[in-house]
């Protein structure tokens, strides 16, 4: 089941802000970096912009020769091991169960480190670089996404602290199907705001 959101900006912005949507692995206690998975531009004040968050998510890691391995779809609740086999670097399920909501994946390479990718809607929603062999990442999808408004932000970039210290806006997607979310605030000058986002559940 996926969720369809409707961003509106009904804000005081006069600066063509740039709004991102991105996650956050709840599996490191301090996230140090999250990726740009969605970037909404040119939103003038009464517009809107619609988006999907799917459930499912897929995945694939490059190596450190510079080799990306064929996506693997339906990845959600598996374990996955990087391997050396006779033609090469592989991306295979692991025999063991992975858990509810996560994905776990393991370089068991002799040598050569690896990044994870994890993709929603098509779109790079997480990733995780430098694994080094016989260390492993384990990524935990909990229902709700980051937004904020940003500058020169491009989707797929990986945001690090200092950006993500500037946004604090989580929304829960629990129980949701179909939402609006609404930004507000904004404005130029001593009589601007800060900017609010509020995700409004509609039939």
């Amino acid at each position: 089941m996926e969720i369809e959101i409707t961003f509106i900006n009904q804000s005081n912005d006069a600066n063509n802000s740039s709004v991102v949507i991105f996650h956050r692995n709840s599996q490191e206690s301090t996230p140090q970096t999250a990726v740009a998975w969605i970037v909404i531009r040119n939103c003038g004040r009464g517009w809107s912009h619609k988006f999907k968050y799917p459930k499912d998510i897929s995945i694939a890691v490059s190596d450190s020769w510079g080799n990306v391995s064929d996506m693997k779809p339906e990845a959600t609740g598996k374990r996955w091991d990087v391997v050396r086999s006779q033609s090469g670097n592989e991306l295979v399920l692991d025999p063991e169960p992975g858990k509810e909501n996560q994905v776990e994946i393991s370089n068991c390479l002799p040598d050569g480190s690896i990044d994870a990718l994890v993709y929603k809607d098509g779109k790079l929603f997480a990733t995780r670089e430098g694994i080094t062999p016989g260390s492993q990442v384990s990524f935990l999808f909990e229902p709700y996404l980051g937004v904020g408004v940003v500058s020169q932000i491009e989707e797929g970039e990986v945001m690090n602290s200092a950006i993500l210290s500037d946004i604090n806006t989580s929304i829960s997607l629990l129980g949701i199907t179909k939402a609006n979310l609404i930004m507000t605030g904004g404005g130029d000058g001593p009589e601007s705001t800060p900017f609010v986002f509020e995700l409004i559940p509609t039939a």
